[in-house]
């Protein structure tokens, strides 16, 4: 791991270029301030979990602020309603974006810092960690000439990255592919990448409508959010065109009362749904830890990467005959399970045996 600079003594523009520097060099994914009454703690996020990296002065902090602001076009005289922009940074041989978020609070503004590494952004399906069959399955999926793909979970669980590396497994096969993000997160040649922007009225919804008019084969969609979208994805997936989209739900079965709760026609879903991939992101035992074998599994230094924990759906014909009577969760669980579905906590414990993780890391994610 890179050393860790003594950032008490730099000025704004040099502690933010070393923490930068430094955090792209660990893979930290955010960067947390957090004001208080005599200081402020620089925190980071690294593999999924927060931690405290140093603690800086006021004054060193306002020059970050600064500095900050003036990189991402914020305006530097607003400090009492939230503000987002972004900016770049050149790390050895290519740029990271940073995508920037200010908040007031009770000690001044807290600012938080995503990276969007172009060298994290399409990783093989083998790296992710989805074990080989499940890999096979999602081959074939995103071969497929139509239907409704969903890929759910939380924030920071790798939708958007699983769904980059199926992508890629497809450009140029002869296929339009068209994404509609917000924001676009990573760059993809191959492809055609467009950003919402709701202010200016061009949403999801309205976004693949528009799309749809360009002769698309695979159209990713970043998040369906309301009715509209999810009905419009639906229709799209029923007309000839391969639709990839994500759902904010804790497991894949939970997604289809999701939507149908929504509101969308069960006489539509039912037919267009081809699987649903619920994910998190668990730390994997870093290679001294598994050479001692009697490591501290609440240490962070026993772990030393991440790597998928799923659970894949794919819609048999009984389970759309369920879809179209909205039958009970449970019933289309056991059905699930008949047709050979596993929970992210029967796929952990395998990969915990495997010597891959730790159990408590496995309780952890899915308790």
């Amino acid at each position: 791991m890179a050393e860790l600079p003594n950032f008490g003594t730099l000025n704004g523009e040099e502690l933010l270029e070393k923490l930068q520097q430094y955090c792209v060099s660990v893979g930290v994914s955010d960067i947390h301030t957090s004001p208080e009454k005599d200081h402020v703690r620089l925190e980071i996020r690294l593999h999924g979990l927060l931690q405290e990296l140093s603690k800086i002065t006021h004054e060193n902090y306002e020059q970050v602020v600064r500095r900050i602001k003036f990189l991402s076009k914020l305006k530097l005289n607003i400090v009492n309603i939230p503000q987002d922009g972004q900016y770049t940074f050149k790390s050895e041989d290519r740029q990271v974006n940073v995508r920037v978020a200010t908040l007031p609070s009770r000690f001044g503004e807290t600012i938080t810092l995503r990276l969007l590494d172009p060298k994290n952004g399409i990783i093989p399906l083998v790296d992710l960690g989805f074990p080989q069959d499940m890999k096979e399955q999602l081959d074939a999926l995103v071969k497929l000439p139509h239907g409704l793909v969903l890929v759910t979970g939380p924030t920071g669980s790798g939708k958007t990255t699983t769904l980059y590396s199926l992508l890629s497994t497809v450009i140029g096969t002869s296929r339009n592919i068209i994404t509609l993000e917000d924001p676009v997160e990573y760059e993809i040649r191959g492809i055609v990448q467009s950003e919402i922007d709701s202010e200016h009225g061009f949403t999801f919804a309205s976004g693949l409508r528009s799309v749809l008019r360009h002769d698309p084969n695979i159209i990713l969609v970043g998040e369906i959010r309301d009715l509209e979208t999810a009905q419009t994805a639906i229709d799209a997936a029923l007309t000839g065109h391969l639709v990839l989209s994500t759902l904010h739900t804790n497991s894949a079965i939970e997604a289809i009362p999701r939507l149908l709760s929504m509101g969308v026609s069960p006489y539509t879903f039912a037919p267009s749904l081809r699987a649903i991939l619920a994910q998190r992101l668990i730390r994997t035992l870093s290679p001294e830890a598994k050479a001692k074998g009697n490591y501290d599994p609440a240490d962070p230094a026993s772990y030393s990467g991440r790597i998928v924990l799923p659970e894949l759906l794919t819609v048999s014909q009984q389970m759309r005959d369920m879809i179209l009577v909205q039958e009970r969760s449970e019933a289309i669980a056991e059905q699930a399970r008949k047709d050979g579905y596993l929970t992210m906590k029967e796929w952990g414990n395998v990969i915990a045996e495997q010597g891959i993780t730790s159990k408590e890391e496995i309780a952890r994610v899915t308790s």
